[in-house]
């Protein structure tokens, strides 16, 4: 998994609440076990009409905002069924942080086991940054945001404070997913192997 260091970006404001993974990836595109290749389909309802065709009002298909990798979102996102390609599906679409006054548990904890660093806010906060991030002189500025020191920085030189769960800030900083958080214990796992081939060698006859 990639590291979570300092991310500096540009900001997409998606105010609506109650954000459910079916929005976020609908379910006929859950057939694949790839991680890769459902950023094309990641909100497709609101991305795409009918036939197809970009919705031009939907702020993920204007410019700067199509290289977002922050989401600045209404409360209860993520909701829904527990479906992992949620997060599989914005992290291919290139979102690295999401930030809103409240996320769905399920949801929440699958983000920080892609890579994708979940930040929630007080509301008041969390209107702020959209607005800088959807309007005025800020509008399409880009967003500072230092897991390290648990702070960001916004387009107009404000610094607002974050906390995140010291395990989860531990292993996005290191990119560590569950894999490699095993893969840590790899010593101990070849010694207890070692160990029960030696002692009872007819389990892995």
């Amino acid at each position: 998994m990639e590291k979570f260091e300092t991310l500096k970006a540009i900001a997409a404001p998606l105010p609506q609440v109650n954000v459910d993974t079916d929005m976020i990836i609908p379910a006929r595109f859950l057939k694949t076990i790839k991680r890769t290749g459902l950023g094309k389909s990641a909100f497709y309802a609101m991305r795409y009409d009918d036939a197809g065709n970009e919705r031009p009002e939907f702020i993920l298909n204007k410019e700067p905002y199509r290289g977002a990798k922050i989401l600045i979102t209404g409360a209860n996102f993520g909701c829904g069924s527990s479906r992992e390609h949620a997060p599989w599906s914005l992290a291919d679409f290139g979102v690295r942080c999401i930030i809103g006054a409240g996320f769905a548990d399920i949801f929440h904890s699958n983000c920080f086991k892609n890579g994708i660093l979940c930040i929630t806010l007080p509301q008041e906060q969390v209107d702020k940054l959209a607005a800088l991030a959807g309007s005025g002189n800020t509008a399409g500025g880009e967003f500072e945001v230092d897991l390290e020191n648990e702070t960001i920085v916004a387009p107009d030189g404000s610094v607002l404070s974050f906390g995140v769960d010291a395990k989860r800030r531990d292993n996005l900083l290191n990119g560590l997913d569950d894999i490699g958080l095993t893969l840590q214990q790899k010593d101990k796992i070849a010694a207890f192997e070692e160990k029960q081939n030696r002692e009872q060698p007819w389990l892995s006859a």
